[in-house]
């Protein structure tokens, strides 16, 4: 998949529409379209997280910008055009069409969600661009809601499921487990003076940070994957030294595994939400807690095939 963000597209080609933030079943149904344009060359058009869409107050990103090229690289499109939204949000509907569709992208044929919109305040829908691409001769296909087990699926309804804990299904909404690739930073090691040693990551500002608590994951390393476990909190068993100040941190117990990590772009997988994160008396009662969350995380059942 080529990046064709700068010089555009002398060929003809098929659009598929989207921010795609999530890459769901719903997204891909729209880049299904655009690639069974098989005349064509097949281009996604999305944009590089950078700043955030008008819907949202603030960045509400389900995965990072460089998982997302990962996965659409999966997906086998000649092309890919990811603009920063800075530099097309105050276009008018008519000027993203031209400039955009017609002129960079060389739009033959354009696929998007039935709740799609764009140009500048999101003031246009899949409507208004169905009118203004015939104008130009340009085909568009507004792909309905896609439903899995007869739920809507959608970024939004994602968002609320991570925000719950609830992972297990927002993964089957999306099709694959929600993942964070993240530079492991140095810690206290309170959690290998347990026996319990973690690696530290921050998920960056811009994400959708999942509810408090203990995760079923996974993390891989040099191409295998370990049972894990993950706490997504402040810690309140640890102590603080003065001044310092509690920021939520993502701590992965990896089962089965030793070894510095540190400055290390690590990659871990939510599975299934165990339990609350809750402040122990001591440090042995907490231990001992995370040797039963370790158990229960590493059952054969739960193992990776």
């Amino acid at each position: 998949m080529t990046d064709i963000t700068i010089r555009g597209s002398k060929e003809k080609t098929a659009v598929a529409l989207g921010f795609f933030d999530g890459l769901h079943f719903g997204h891909i149904e729209v880049i299904q379209r655009a690639l069974s344009k098989r005349e064509l060359c097949s281009v996604i058009f999305t944009f590089n997280n950078k700043t955030m869409l008008p819907k949202f107050k603030e960045r509400q990103n389900i995965i990072s910008y460089d998982l997302k090229i990962e996965l659409l690289a999966k997906i086998g499109a000649d092309y890919i055009f990811a603009p920063d939204f800075a530099d097309l949000r105050d276009l008018s509907p008519e000027e993203f069409v031209e400039e955009i569709l017609v002129k960079r992208l060389n739009a033959q044929f354009v696929a998007c969600g039935y709740d799609f919109r764009f140009a500048k305040g999101g003031s246009a829908d899949a409507e208004d661009l169905t009118r203004i691409c015939k104008e130009k001769g340009i085909e568009v296909e507004v792909v309905p809601a896609v439903k899995f087990e007869g739920e809507p699926v959608s970024s939004t309804v994602i968002r609320g499921l991570i925000r719950e804990g609830n992972v297990k299904r927002a993964n089957e909404l999306l099709g694959y487990e929600l993942t964070y690739i993240l530079e492991v930073e140095q810690g206290k090691q309170n959690g290998r003076k347990m026996g319990f040693p973690t690696i530290n990551q921050t998920i960056p500002g811009g994400m959708t940070v999942p509810k408090f608590g203990v995760y079923k994951s996974w993390t891989q390393l040099r191409g295998h994957s370990y049972p894990s476990i993950t706490n997504i909190g402040v810690k309140p068993t640890i102590e603080l030294d003065e001044g310092e100040e509690r920021i939520p941190v993502m701590e992965t117990h990896i089962i089965g595994f030793s070894g510095d990590l540190y400055g290390l772009k690590v990659r871990v997988s939510l599975r299934e939400y165990m339990r609350e994160e809750k402040r122990f008396d001591s440090m042995e009662e907490l231990a001992k807690q995370l040797e039963k969350d370790k158990q229960a995380a590493c059952t054969l059942s739960d193992r990776r095939r």
